[in-house]
This record gives C-alpha cells, sequence and structure tokens, in this order.
C-alpha cells in the first residue's frame, strides 16, 4: 500500500494512472438446478461479439461510505440481480454441432475489478475517451461475458463501468439489467423479469427482399482483421444543450410535419460530415440503429418484447449526392433521415432479416458499411433506453453515463446520444469519429467538448 501511495504522490501532473487492487469472480446467489445452454438467436448472430461498455461517473457519496464497503454492498446487489439475469453469469461457448457461439448458463460468474486513480475526478479529460479510458477506466478481460471495474478517485467519487458482450444482447438489453441492479440495491421490486427466451426464429421456408443483399455481407475473420479503417479512431464525448435540440427540432419541422430530435439531429450531423470527406466522392451515406421490439409480435402487441433480453437490432442507411446534402436545408435533410429509418421500421423487415441470416448460417455478417465498405460512413443510434438517472445503487444517481468500446479496428464511425445526467432535457453524445470530423465538431457551436464543468464538479 505505501509503494501505491508513492507512485501516486509522484505524479503532481494531473496525468491519471490508475492502480487495480483486487479482482472476484460474483455468482448467482441462486443459480439454476442445472447448467442450461441458450441458443443464439438470428439476430444475436448478426451483431456479433465485441465488448460493449457502459461507463457511469457518479459524485462523491453524501454519506461518508468506506470504498471497500461500498464495492461488497454492489457485490451482494449484483449476486441477487444475476439469479433472475442468469445468463449474464454464463459463458459464451462454441457449439461443437453448429460452430457457432451460445451462452452456457453455469454460473460461472461475472468479474468485478476494484481500481483506484490517483486524481480528483474533476481532473480527468471527460472528451479524450481515448485517452481516460482504454486500459485505465475500462479494463477487458474476454474470459467473462460481464465484467464491472469501480475506481475510486481521490475526492471520493467513484467511476463505474460494465462491459458486456454483445451476445448478451443490445442496449435495451443492458439497460434492463442495468435498471433491475439498481432497484434491488434500493430493495425496490423488480418492474420487470426479464425474458430469456431468444425466440426469434426463421420462417420456413425462409424469403427476404432482395435488397438485404446490398445492405449485409457474409463475411470471414479474416476480413474484419483486414478491414479499412477509414482512419476512424477518435473517441470522443460531447455535451449538447436541450435548447440547441429543440432548435434543430424546429427547423427540422416544417410545413406541419415534425420531425424526431433523433432525425434533426442526424440531419445536422449530415451536413457537417460531407465537408469532412474526400471531395472525390459523389454521394455520402449515414446509417442508423434501428431496435425492433415495438416491431416485432404483430399489431396490438407493441409491448410483448418490452423485456426480451437479446439483440433486436437491424442497420439502415440513407444516401445522398455530396453537393445536394450541401445545398438542402435541414428539414429537406432530415426528411431524407426519415425515409431511410422508415424503410426498417417495421414488422416485415426484421422477419426478411432474421432470415437473411438464415440463408447466410453458419458463419460471420456484418453490414457491408461497418466492414468499411462504402468510404466514410457515420452510423447514429439514439440512447433513449439508456438509463442514467435510474442507475442509483444505493449512494445516487451517476453526474453521466456514457458508451465506450475498446475496439481498435471500426470500418464506420459512430455516434449515440443520451440524456445527460443534469434532467435537463441535454444530451450526452459519444462518437468514434475520423480526424477530419472531430476537427470539425471541435469549432460546432452546437457540440461542446465533455468537461468537468458540464458535471458542476
Amino acid at each position: 500500500m505505501p509503494d501505491i501511495l508513492e507512485d501516486f504522490e509522484t505524479s503532481m501532473q494531473g496525468k491519471l494512472i490508475v492502480k487495480f487492487s483486487g479482482e472476484s469472480v460474483v455468482k448467482a446467489m441462486n443459480p439454476l438446478p442445472e447448467p442450461l445452454s441458450i441458443t443464439l438467436s438470428n439476430l444475436d448472430l448478426l451483431s456479433g461479439r465485441f465488448p460493449v461498455t457502459y461507463i457511469y461517473f457518479f459524485g462523491r457519496p453524501k454519506l461518508s461510505v468506506d470504498f471497500g464497503a461500498l464495492v461488497e454492498s454492489l457485490k451482494s446487489s449484483l449476486s441477487h440481480t444475476l439469479d433472475y439475469y442468469y445468463p449474464f453469469a454464463g459463458q459464451i461457448v462454441q457449439n461443437p454441432k453448429t460452430s457457432e457461439p451460445e451462452i452456457f448458463c453455469d454460473n460461472n460468474g461475472a468479474l468485478v475489478i476494484e481500481a483506484h486513480a490517483n486524481i480528483p475526478m474533476k481532473k480527468l479529460d471527460f472528451y479524450n475517451l481515448n485517452e481516460t479510458c482504454q486500459e485505465k477506466l475500462v479494463s477487458i478481460q474476454p474470459k467473462f461475458p460481464l465484467q464491472i471495474q469501480v475506481t475510486d478517485y481521490t475526492c471520493g467519487s467513484i467511476s463505474i463501468a460494465f462491459t458486456f458482450d454483445h451476445a448478451l444482447g443490445d442496449a435495451s438489453s443492458f439497460g434492463k439489467f442495468l435498471t433491475s441492479w439498481s432497484e434491488i440495491a434500493q430493495n425496490k421490486p423488480l418492474s420487470s423479469l426479464p425474458d430469456h427466451s431468444r425466440h426469434l426464429r426463421a420462417r420456413f421456408p425462409p424469403k427476404y427482399h432482395p435488397f438485404l443483399d446490398h445492405t449485409f455481407i457474409k463475411c470471414t475473420m479474416e476480413d474484419i482483421q483486414n478491414m479499412p479503417t477509414n482512419h476512424i479512431s477518435l473517441k470522443r464525448l460531447y455535451h449538447i444543450n436541450a435548447s440547441s435540440i429543440n432548435m434543430l427540432q424546429r427547423l427540422a419541422s416544417v410545413n406541419g410535419t415534425k420531425r424526431t430530435k433523433i432525425e434533426a439531429f442526424s440531419a445536422y450531423v449530415w451536413k457537417i460530415m460531407i465537408g469532412t470527406i474526400d471531395q472525390s466522392y459523389e454521394k455520402c451515406k449515414m446509417g442508423w440503429l434501428v431496435d425492433g421490439r415495438k416491431r416485432m409480435g404483430g399489431r396490438g402487441s407493441r409491448n410483448c418484447m418490452s423485456t426480451y433480453i437479446g439483440n433486436v437490432l437491424s442497420l439502415t442507411f440513407g444516401e445522398a449526392r455530396v453537393h445536394e446534402l450541401k445545398e438542402a436545408s435541414i428539414s429537406e435533410t432530415a426528411k431524407i433521415v426519415h425515409e431511410a429509418i422508415s424503410k426498417v421500421n417495421n414488422e416485415a423487415h426484421f422477419l426478411d432479416l432474421i432470415d437473411w441470416v438464415e440463408c447466410h448460417r453458419p458463419g460471420l455478417m456484418l453490414a457491408k458499411a461497418v466492414l468499411g465498405q462504402e468510404g466514410p460512413v457515420l452510423v447514429v443510434s439514439s440512447g433513449r433506453r439508456f438509463p442514467v438517472s435510474e442507475m442509483d445503487f444505493g449512494f445516487g444517481s451517476p453526474l453521466l453515463g456514457t458508451v465506450y468500446t475498446s475496439v481498435e479496428r471500426i470500418g464506420v464511425g459512430y455516434m449515440n446520444q443520451r440524456q445527460s445526467g443534469r434532467g435537463d432535457g441535454s444530451w450526452t453524445v459519444s462518437a468514434i469519429l475520423w480526424p477530419e470530423l472531430a476537427a470539425a465538431l471541435e469549432v460546432d457551436p452546437i457540440f461542446q467538448p465533455m468537461s468537468a464543468s458540464h458535471l458542476q464538479l
């Protein structure tokens, strides 16, 4: 311990150093009587396997809490949560017959890592996530589909990073898990019980619209390892005021047609984006992740999949000529966005997508754009299901919550928005960008590089 303190004291220039002090494996309190294998759905297979991290920053607890006691409390409530979310305590293994991954629910457990930062939280670089997160506030051990890193700061503040294997689910699934965990930590009844059925299966015989062949492709691991990255490597975090979001929505909504905030935001970003790509491109694409839960199940069943744990995602893309986008208004660009999202925002599309995967199994499948095959593309997703204020484990709600990925080879840019922790309608936007786009956003009046002042630290 004296060595750790000495190392901390020698760093006087505010450079973040994180020391790891302990690891433990947390298992479900009341596991299944026998191990159970869960076959992944076709949409799980399409989403692939890579780590997705949700990281939250909490101010110093109002009541003085010893860090060790706080971690033990988290582990105790996690153990109870895993009773309900038993796949999250399992292992991702290869089925010997199909060679496809499946979840082996054997209560192998979730990994909890304890760490200590040498600076107060207000000294963190919240804008440059490359510098702050990788192997510091977020550490990855592939053996565990769920791992949690709890880090304390010299000011008594805490960050918690939750890293999930994408095979476990999507943003909606992870949001349900975290919300349930926080409810258990507060001794509240669960607001919903998870559905682990993974029942999204192909029709017989399978059939699909031909346009899916233009969007998705079967690929190999070599294709993924050799994908052109288009210089996409900068991981950044922004704050956007509610007034700016509302202004964009007003600009996008004309002639009695109201556009959503995400449509208006996408239109604005798309117009910035076209100024940052090589001018040899005549056309430019933007993509959107779409959750199919409200679309599946037929009419009158809008909430039948609200508790479904797994992946129910599709990708859609809009394309337009660069010179037309430059001349278009926000409302005209938002119309292109709306039409692209509407194309997949229905049950028929998701049934077709499930069948498309069935026709291309076994093997890896991705959107062509994700493989970097279609030039610079930015994919936008809405974090409406990303819990922030709900994330109270007994020591208060977080000041900030965001998404992070440790994946290094990325073929497309990403931008994900969610409500900020301020509760005033403002947004937190995380992004993975190419240098020219990052530079353009640095001088943009709407995108504010995230800082401690936004968290009122």
